[in-house]
């Protein structure tokens, strides 16, 4: 009988399951989030397929947005205020900054509610909830990728067909997809710490959409950096956004202002900021979800 005991006793001990509390400021668990690489995929399809489902043009929405935008902005900015735009084609300089900043804001959108709109998702199974924002940052990136290519057609028509040359992209081009990367890292940060504080108080995602507009007016999306005063620069800069917006026109158009120290600042908060944000919700994640 006693001898019958001490396998089982062996089997017990090595399944033994140790229970440590959680210490840790960050735990990202890159393995965990591979295994379900297989729902990331599905998520992203999700996303891109779902924002324009039941329209009669579907994708094309991409590329009307920001034209007709960027015609409102022509018109108004452009030849109504009669807003500089550094010598450069009014179409391209309001279509180059749009493009510097919607990534961003459509990041911003998609993360700013998580919790609130995949409530029903988070209560059923498990996966790490991560891959809902990171899907979401890849989608917005396929839609950046077509409006990357209506800016293109413009760029070439204003460029060699309407006797427009004075403009070029810059050698510093070669760092564009760095660029990319850090607003959708920043975009990232931001709407993970946004999306913790909407779980909690729901009346800032109705604050969100016009702190995003508000945002877009404090960078130089409609008026370049150059026109500021050149004492007051380094204020505007103070919005890691900025050296974004500028970087694309410099590197697209030949013109902007990108210093060295704003840069280190811009990359600096984005780090802090998307370091924060993953923080805040992989602890948010643990509790805030039974209260949503």
């Amino acid at each position: 009988m006693r001898s019958s005991l001490i396998p089982a006793l062996k089997a017990s001990a090595e399944t033994e399951t140790i229970l440590r509390p959680d210490t840790d400021w960050l735990q990202l668990d890159f393995k965990e989030i591979w295994r379900y690489r297989d729902l990331f995929v599905i998520l992203i399809w999700r996303d891109f397929a779902a924002r324009y489902k039941q329209t009669m043009l579907g994708p094309l929405w991409f590329v009307i947005q920001p034209i007709l935008t960027t015609l409102v902005f022509t018109v108004i900015f452009g030849y109504v205020a009669g807003l500089p735009t550094d010598g450069l084609p009014p179409v391209l300089f309001y279509l180059c900054g749009q493009l510097g900043w919607s990534y961003f804001a459509a990041n911003f959108n998609s993360n700013s509610a998580i919790f609130v709109n995949n409530a029903g998702l988070f209560n059923k199974v498990y996966f790490p909830r991560l891959i809902v924002p990171l899907s979401a940052v890849v989608s917005n990136l396929f839609a950046f990728l077509i409006q990357a290519a209506t800016f293109l057609v413009f760029f070439v028509y204003f460029k060699w067909f309407h006797g427009t040359s004075h403009f070029g992209m810059d050698w510093r081009i070669v760092f564009l997809p760095l660029v990319i990367f850090q607003m959708a890292a920043l975009s990232l940060g931001v709407g993970l710490l946004t999306s913790v504080i909407t779980a909690k108080f729901r009346d800032l995602m109705h604050l969100s959409s016009l702190a995003i507009q508000l945002w877009m007016f404090a960078t130089p999306v409609i008026l370049p950096l150059s026109k500021f005063p050149p004492k007051w620069q380094w204020m505007i800069a103070l919005n890691p956004m900025t050296v974004i917006v500028e970087s694309f026109r410099l590197m697209l158009l030949g013109s902007g202002i990108v210093r060295p120290h704003y840069v280190l600042y811009s990359v600096a908060l984005t780090i802090l900021t998307l370091a924060a944000g993953l923080i805040f919700f992989e602890k948010a994640e643990k509790s805030l979800i039974d209260a949503v």
